[in-house]
């Protein structure tokens, strides 16, 4: 479930109270292991930690959706410091997969990976490179966000029901193409 400044999840209903606390410790070790911060009951926190590689998608996902909501140049500055680390080399490996399948469609395709990891990829770091700099030595807030101060009233149960925050600012309305011309055939 989502709300305003927080997701959470439910356990099924029906089962057991045990069954119901492993499954909630389990959850809570899971995300804890890739990363996420959970705040919970003391009760569902365990030492064991699950072994799991999140997608990568996933991965650049979840760091897309932290810039979207910093509020300061240092904060995307810090984010973009993950993705302008050396390369992981994925495209090279793939590339090397490809090698070994033997077939010419197969070399053609191992060597557009190559070129893509050799000519495109520094260009695109060296970009973000210059951008994370640039934004590191700002070192300004985002005029269009605030931080969240998760005020509620004193009568309200959940913070995340209802906030004081400000609502985000409406997109600018995106001006029509020009008017075409005739369409020649």
């Amino acid at each position: 479930m989502h709300r305003r400044h927080e997701s959470y999840h439910r356990v099924p209903t029906g089962l057991a109270e045990d069954e119901e606390t492993r499954l909630a410790t389990d959850a809570v070790a899971r995300l804890r292991a890739v990363g996420y911060p959970v705040h919970c009951s003391p009760d569902f926190t365990t030492d064991s930690l699950h072994s799991h590689y999140e997608p990568v998608g996933s991965s650049v996902a979840h760091l897309a959706e932290r810039i979207r909501q910093a509020t300061t140049s240092d904060e995307v500055a810090g984010i973009l410091v993950e993705l302008t680390a050396p390369a992981d080399g994925i495209l090279g490996a793939a590339a090397e997969f490809h090698d070994g399948l033997g077939g010419a469609q197969d070399q053609h395709t191992a060597a557009r990976l190559r070129h893509l990891s050799e000519e495109h990829l520094p260009a695109i770091r060296a970009d973000l490179g210059h951008t994370r700099t640039d934004l590191a030595d700002r070192h300004a807030p985002h005029p269009g966000r605030t931080v969240c101060t998760q005020e509620v009233p004193d009568d309200e149960h959940e913070r995340s029901a209802v906030c004081a925050c400000p609502p985000a600012p409406r997109p600018l309305p995106v001006p029509p193409p020009p008017a075409a011309g005739r369409i020649r055939r």
